[in-house]
Order: structure tokens, then sequence, then C-alpha cells
């Protein structure tokens, strides 16, 4: 029996690839349409719903997903395993988030799926609409930091620690891209399972192989000491 480890990236791949089959094929899905206008006010599509200071803290957060973002995020994390004298799996980590991003121009450039029409834009926009950057880079960079730094420790709660705070992060850039109107629900969805299949094979491979590098051993719980 597959472990839950395996099981869920396995099954996430296959959610991403039966999506984008789907789209790529021309077909669209009817609650696409139905959640976008959920985030909308009534009979005014044009402005999304909650107050002014609401739209302004939501599109904070988006940008927290933007190329920059990531970017800095990448950039913090790496540098700090690098002083830390994990080096190679500072290398690891870079070579994971530049490779999804490759991935993802090439995929929204093949697919190239229009961006939601029944709304107004609460964002600048510049690529296709599937799969969702914002949510497919933060799935694999914050779950890939949340991977590596766990190796580094070498515990179990600094890891689950880590995953949380990536979690939490993760599902408010997916839904921010909805509530600005700037990608339908399955862009986001199919984002974060590209995602977690590419984080989880990325860590489980790359990362696991640059942690013996560097002599280091399995992960322990030290959470009872």
């Amino acid at each position: 029996m597959l472990q839950p480890r395996i099981l869920i990236p396995v099954a996430a791949a296959c959610v991403f690839l039966a999506l984008a089959l789907f789209i790529a094929s021309g077909r669209s899905f009817a609650f696409d349409r139905s959640i976008v206008l959920l985030f909308r006010e009534a009979g005014d599509p044009s402005m999304p719903i909650g107050p002014a200071w609401l739209r302004e803290a939501v599109r904070d957060v988006t940008a927290f997903g933007s190329t920059v973002g990531l970017g800095m995020m990448t950039i913090a994390a790496g540098l700090t395993l690098w002083f830390c004298r994990h080096r190679h799996l500072a290398v690891g980590l870079a070579l994971t988030v530049i490779g999804a991003t490759a991935v993802s121009t090439v995929l929204k450039i093949l697919i190239g799926r229009d961006r939601p029409d029944i709304v107004e834009h609460a964002a600048l926009t510049f690529t296709a609409s599937f799969p969702s950057g914002h949510a497919f880079l933060s799935a694999v960079t914050l779950l890939s930091i949340a991977g590596f730094v766990g190796l580094a420790a070498r515990r179990d709660d600094i890891t689950r620690l880590c995953l949380g705070l990536a979690w939490a992060m993760i599902v408010m850039i997916g839904v921010s891209r909805i509530y600005l109107g700037v990608h339908w629900p399955t862009d986001v969805i199919g984002g974060w399972c590209l995602g977690i299949a590419w984080s989880s094979l990325s860590v489980a491979l790359l990362g696991r192989w640059m942690a013996r590098a560097e002599g280091l051993e399995p992960a322990r719980d030290d959470s009872a000491r």
C-alpha cells in the first residue's frame, strides 16, 4: 500500500494532468464562472466583495506569490542554508525553483488558456491563465523551502511548522488570484496540484540526494527533548 507521502503527489499529478488535457481541448468547467462571480458584488461584477481595505490587503497577499516575492524568499532561504554550511541543499533549492519557473512559462504558452473575461481584473496580468503561476510557484517555492529546511534541521517538528506556515501562505495566495478575477478556480487548483507533485519529487529525490552528500542523517523528531 502506498504511503501518503507517495500517494498524495501521485494523485496531485494525475489531477493536474486531467485538468490540463481537459482545458487544452477547449472545454471549460461550469463552476469556474460561479466561483469567480461569488467574489464579486451582486449586480456589479467589476467590484470585488468587501471594503476597500480588504481589496488592498488581497493585493498585498497576491504580491507574495509574484516572481519578486517568491524570488526574495528563495534567495533568503538559499543564503541561510548556504551560510549554515548546507550548500548542497541551497543549490538544490535554487534548481528546484528555477526549473519550476521555466516549466510554468512553457505550460502557459502550450495550453494558452484565456484569463477570465466575465469580471474586471483587479490586478495586471501578462501571461496565459493555466496553470496559475502564483499558485504553482508559491506551492513549489514554499513547500520546497519547508522540505529542504527540514532536511537540514533533521527535526520533524521544525518540518511540520514550516509546512503549516507554507500551506497558510499557499492557500491565501491562490484564493487571492480568484478574488482579483485574474484566474479561474481550476487554474489555481491545477497550479496547486502541479506544485505539490513538483516539490514532493524535488525534496524526495534532489533534496535527499543533496542531504546525503552533506552526510546528513534521516529526519528525527527531537520535539520531546
